[in-house]
């Protein structure tokens, strides 16, 4: 069973951390919805059900289900890619995140999003976060979420086995890569869906802390307080 986040105090050890971007460490919301709503709008399409069902899940996965037979999948994902890189305002960083990311170091953390290299650099910035060393982009797999491609490919090029690190992640796709990946997995946020077992839920990371160690071998391993 989950319990609210508020309800204990949970503390996790890794040797790595590997975190989504949208609605995970950036709240780009607005953007979001601006894009899609204008999408739905086109072709007529229910944009609660596109919201419900793209978040986590990467643009040109979203537009080869929705969009009318016979659209040019390839051009309309470049199209709404222009669009979303354009549109900035709104974006911020989730509360406390910055702080977080600051407190780890650099290279024990990844960044495994669905957009591309450019937009994700777009938005860190707009959030004002710095751009992790080791990012996976989309351009970067030949599966998106919720397949774990992503996040074993993050955990190998930080040279940890998956049971070594942990994901935090907002959407059910993620979420869903996370644990098929075999990685602990941290929920974040109000639009996660119904949680597998074992996976904790924080709101935010205004009360998450971290801490840096060695262990008797000498090796470095970090300790979150959620």
């Amino acid at each position: 069973m989950n319990l609210p986040a508020d309800s204990f105090a949970a503390t996790l050890t890794a040797r790595a951390v590997l975190f989504d971007m949208d609605g995970t460490l950036v709240d780009s919301t607005a953007v979001v919805e601006q894009v899609w709503g204008e999408f739905a709008a086109r072709y007529g399409l229910d944009i609660t059900e596109i919201l419900r069902t793209s978040h986590g899940v990467q643009a040109g996965d979203t537009v080869r289900r929705f969009a009318p037979a016979g659209a040019d999948v390839v051009a309309l994902t470049a199209e709404l890619g222009a669009m979303e890189r354009v549109w900035t305002e709104g974006i911020v960083a989730l509360p406390g995140a910055a702080d977080l990311l600051r407190s780890l170091p650099g290279d024990a953390v990844a960044l495994v999003t669905s957009a591309d290299r450019i937009l994700a650099d777009i938005r860190m910035d707009a959030a004002g976060l710095p751009m992790p060393a080791t990012a996976v982009t989309a351009d970067l797999v030949t599966r998106g979420k919720p397949h774990p491609e992503g996040y074993l490919r993050a955990a190998e090029l930080l040279g940890v086995q998956p049971e070594e690190a942990v994901v935090f992640e907002d959407a059910p796709a993620g979420i869903a890569a996370g644990v098929a990946a075999g990685i602990r997995t941290v929920a974040v946020g109000p639009n996660t869906g119904v949680l597998p077992d074992g996976v904790l839920h924080i709101p935010d990371y205004s009360a998450v802390s971290a801490s840096v160690e060695a262990d008797a071998d000498g090796r470095r391993v970090i300790s979150f307080l959620l």
